[in-house]
């Protein structure tokens, strides 16, 4: 549970003019999947559809030949949509930077997982242009909620399969997932035990989580960060049995033998309108949101350029 660097402590410094314009890009996205779409999954499948078209939109307005990987779910078809940044000297060496754009039958799913597909939309943005050595991969995956959730019809253990089949050689996958909720109210924070005695009890940080295969994986995410991004972050390796470590599409990864780490605010540890009606995008937290994805920023460029 040992992590480098120090988690920034204090009060966060003023946005600069480029973060507050991060800020509103992303607000923009979360509105746009959280309320105007709402909730989206095979029970509502012309929202699913919708939001599948608006995050096609986006990346191909970012400069984009969108791939899509289509698969039949008991005759319905599903998307998973993947935009592409060519490595420059070490392309077959692949970055992917996922979240899945459902969301969990009766939620509009503001936070799970509009953040996370926003967060994946900025991002694609910022590197559409920036050279790299490895190749990067932005990913939107369907089908990651209930009933779908680590079953052969999960869009990313699908999308990881392939990758397997094909050989690629995917160095890590960044499962952004639910980035969105912070509070500074005391004992906001939860965790399964006994990890309540080890991280702080306040709701205030990002997370970055994986198995003890993935540990310095996390470290060396969790270091770039801390030495860029002056917002409290936490690390855990922990065992995969343990309840919330590998609940999202990071799992798939795993599956397939892929290095794989989460990126959270933990959820249901800490979100008290996760998984429902009430998950909207009036309890986003922007400003905080928005120094969450500059700082990973930072964390794709050292993985994608660095040995």
């Amino acid at each position: 549970m040992w992590m480098p660097e120090s988690s920034y402590q204090g009060t966060l410094p003023t946005a600069t003019n480029e973060m507050l314009a991060l800020e509103q890009e992303l607000h923009a996205h979360v509105d746009m999947l959280g309320r105007q779409i709402g909730e989206r999954n095979l029970f509502h499948y012309d929202k699913l559809l919708l939001a599948a078209e608006y995050i096609r939109a986006e990346f191909k307005t970012a400069g984009f030949d969108v791939r899509t990987q289509a698969f039949d779910v008991s005759g319905t078809i599903c998307e998973n949509l993947e935009a592409e940044v060519r490595g420059m000297d070490r392309p077959n060496d692949i970055l992917v930077i996922g979240a899945h754009y459902d969301s969990v039958k009766g939620s509009p799913g503001a936070n799970d997982n509009g953040t996370g597909v926003a967060a994946v939309l900025a991002l694609a943005r910022q590197f559409a242009q920036f050279p790299v050595s490895r190749t990067l991969k932005f990913v939107a995956f369907a089908n990651e909620e209930p009933p779908f959730f680590q079953t052969p019809h999960m869009g990313s253990r699908v999308y990881a399969q392939r990758s397997r089949e094909r050989n690629e050689h995917i160095v890590l996958m960044l499962s952004l997932e639910t980035i969105g909720y912070y509070t500074e109210a005391p004992n906001s924070q939860r965790y399964p035990p006994p990890l309540s005695l080890i991280y702080p009890s306040t709701g205030n940080f990002i997370g970055f989580v994986s198995n003890l295969a993935n540990s310095h994986w996390v470290q060396r995410a969790i270091r770039v960060f801390r030495q860029h991004a002056r917002f409290p972050s936490e690390g855990a390796v922990l065992f995969e049995w343990m309840p919330g470590v590998g609940w999202s599409d990071h799992w798939a990864f795993w599956k397939e033998g892929f290095p794989a780490i989460m990126v959270t605010d933990t959820a249901l540890f800490r979100d008290p309108y996760y998984h429902t009606a009430n998950d909207t995008p009036d309890h986003i937290h922007y400003d905080h949101l928005a120094r969450v994805v500059s700082g990973l920023q930072h964390v794709i460029r050292n993985v994608a350029n660095k040995p």
